[in-house]
């Protein structure tokens, strides 16, 4: 009976011990410092992925959103001064997508960008933006989304409203320029001809 007794016991006493231990070890993995960044930034969403981006409009024609599946974005050497660095990381950014086969942009945007920036188009059809603005390829990559970005907000912007105001301001400007052309052309022409008067044959 003794024998017993002392079994039970034993049992109590190590099943005691396991639960403090268990207790002990579950208040350490609670446990969260005054530093912890759910303490330090309460309002911040600590999580990788970020929920599907809404557009404040959905009727604006651009709302600043870039949909990085979408793009081609490549990293290479970048040129200049930058010591070993520059040397040794792919610092420059290039960003590109094919203007005609973005559906995430309108039909009338697309036309707008393919016109009115002929020249950063490639043969295939891709619009490029580069920058190697900065040593570090992560900010050189923002600084190219920005720029893009831009080029997408000046394509989306209506065209001016020529008033007669503006027009006679043009024609006013375009007149004196001619002015000034022609004034210039004869002073130089005046110039040849006073060398070639005070030229003296011996």
């Amino acid at each position: 009976m003794n024998i017993a007794c002392r079994r039970w016991i034993r049992i109590f006493k190590t099943d005691l011990t396991f639960q403090y231990h268990f207790c002990m070890l579950g208040k350490a993995l609670n446990y969260k410092s005054a530093y912890s960044l759910d303490k330090l930034y309460p309002t911040s969403n600590l999580k990788i992925f970020t929920p599907t981006f809404v557009p404040e409009d959905p009727n604006a024609k651009f709302n600043g959103f870039l949909p990085l599946k979408d793009l081609e974005i490549t990293y290479s050497r970048s040129s200049g001064a930058g010591g070993q660095h520059v040397n040794r990381t792919n610092s420059k950014v290039d960003v590109r997508f094919h203007v005609k086969s973005a559906t995430w942009l309108s039909e009338e945007l697309r036309d707008k960008l393919l016109e009115k920036n002929a020249n950063k188009l490639t043969k295939e059809g891709y619009l490029i933006v580069k920058s190697e603005l900065t040593r570090s390829q992560q900010l050189n990559l923002a600084d190219a989304l920005e720029k893009l970005r831009e080029i997408i907000r000046e394509a989306a912007k209506p065209p001016a409203e020529i008033t007669p105001e503006s027009e006679e301001f043009k024609r006013k400007q375009l007149l004196r320029a001619a002015r000034k052309r022609l004034f210039e052309k004869r002073k130089r022409s005046e110039i040849k001809q006073t060398r070639k008067s005070d030229f003296i044959d011996f």
